[in-house]
């Protein structure tokens, strides 16, 4: 069973740990979270990544210049955006993005 490697990055401290209890509930998903930009760049460039999720308190430009930087580095990783909605819909934006890539 693969192993799907997350990286989450969101300035909303309690947001961030809700969402890694909930990535790192399933089976095959494996999550580390940040809450600045440049430590998360310094994790991407040194692992392996599946999927970005951006969550909450991300200034638009760092969003942007952060989306690109994960593109350019790994063009296959899925970049999500995810600002809430409970766990039923993160999980079924993952799969569903996932599914349209063909990796599951």
């Amino acid at each position: 069973m693969k192993i799907f490697e997350f990286l989450i990055l969101g300035k909303n401290e309690p947001i961030l740990e809700i969402l890694l209890r909930l990535v790192n509930a399933y089976e095959n998903w494996n999550a580390v979270g940040f809450n600045d930009e440049k430590t998360a760049q310094e994790y991407f460039l040194n692992n392996k990544i599946d999927i970005v999720l951006l969550s909450s308190g991300i200034e638009d430009h760092v969003e942007k210049e952060f989306t690109s930087f994960c593109l350019k580095q790994q063009p296959d990783v899925e970049v999500i955006e995810h600002f809430g909605g409970g766990s039923g819909l993160l999980k079924s934006e993952i799969e569903h993005r996932l599914h349209l890539k063909g990796k599951i």
